[in-house]
């Protein structure tokens, strides 16, 4: 490639040469006036000679024979020696040469940055039922509605009364669960644990009279109160109700199903029942209650308090 750009080069360059020679004006003759003498020697033949011409026209023509001599003589070694190398030249009246350069081609890298996915870990809330002290069980015409406005959930289990009557769950029952066995050889269904909000009052389940209330030792170890009442529907039979909180009602007060307070609250047992291990963390209080037929005789369980 090197050769053929020093031809085109050498070539452009002579033949600016010998056009601006051709261009220059012609300068009147200074040199003092031709003798007579000067003109027989002049018109005298003259040997040839192989030096340098003196008339102007005549070196320019001989110039531009070698200038194009020389540019063949160039072409022909540059064409042996780099034959395939091509060469982008126009030549317009003197000559122009235009060299194209192709542009490096630029690689632009973007690099993109994916933010790592958010996670969000959702728990699960207390699901509580808020039903207005509507109905969760019936048993022997008896319908016993839920002791508080708020309820968890309602865990059925048996009870350690040989009287107790097995209860039926109604559709308007928040949550419910049949806990296991607790070896005691009566109805699956015997009691209930009703786990309540422990902030909110306890009501009568049934309407009714009651017929005892106050405290009691649970377990041989642990205070808490009671309540039983005489329900209207089933004379004879027996509603109880434990572990509330401050009794509010004695021997012979007459209460409403849903109207009646009867305690202050659900009571903190200070250990672990059955029916926390199913409810929510940190789990409510429950109100045990069971319908019994005090006409079937209880077996002794154990040694008495």
């Amino acid at each position: 490639m090197w050769c053929w750009q020093g031809v085109v080069r050498a070539a452009i360059t002579t033949l600016h040469r010998v056009a601006a020679e051709a261009a220059r004006p012609k300068t009147r003759d200074s040199r003092p006036p031709v003798t007579r003498e000067q003109t027989a020697r002049a018109a005298a033949p003259k040997s040839v000679s192989l030096g340098r011409p003196t008339n102007q026209a005549a070196w320019r023509t001989i110039s531009g024979v070698r200038v194009a001599l020389a540019f063949l003589v160039l072409l022909a070694a540059c064409s042996a020696g780099a034959a395939a190398d091509p060469v982008i030249a126009d030549v317009v009246g003197l000559a122009i040469t235009t060299t194209t350069t192709s542009p490096t081609p630029t690689t632009t890298t973007t690099s993109t940055t994916t933010p790592l996915p958010t996670t969000t870990t959702t728990f699960p809330r207390r699901s509580v039922a808020q039903q207005a002290f509507a109905p969760f069980a019936t048993v022997g015409g008896i319908t016993l509605l839920h002791p508080s406005e708020r309820v968890e959930m309602v865990g059925f289990h048996e009870s350690g009364h040989d009287g107790a009557q097995q209860l039926l769950p109604v559709t308007s029952i928040a949550t419910a669960v049949t806990m296991e066995t607790r070896e005691r050889d009566t109805v699956s269904r015997g009691a209930a644990d009703i786990v309540v909000d422990p902030t909110l009052d306890i009501y009568a389940p049934v309407t009714g009279t009651v017929k005892r209330a106050g405290t009691y030792v649970l377990y041989c170890e642990y205070s808490d109160d009671f309540a039983v009442i005489e329900p209207d529907d089933h004379p004879g039979w027996e509603v109880k109700i434990l572990h509330i909180n401050q009794v509010q009602v004695r021997a012979g007060d007459r209460v409403e199903a849903g109207l009646t307070m009867i305690a202050i609250g659900p009571t903190p047992l200070p250990f672990e029942s059955q029916v926390d291990e199913l409810s929510w963390e940190p789990s409510w209080p429950h109100v045990h209650i069971e319908v019994v037929d005090p006409s079937i005789p209880d077996r002794p369980s154990g040694p008495g308090c």
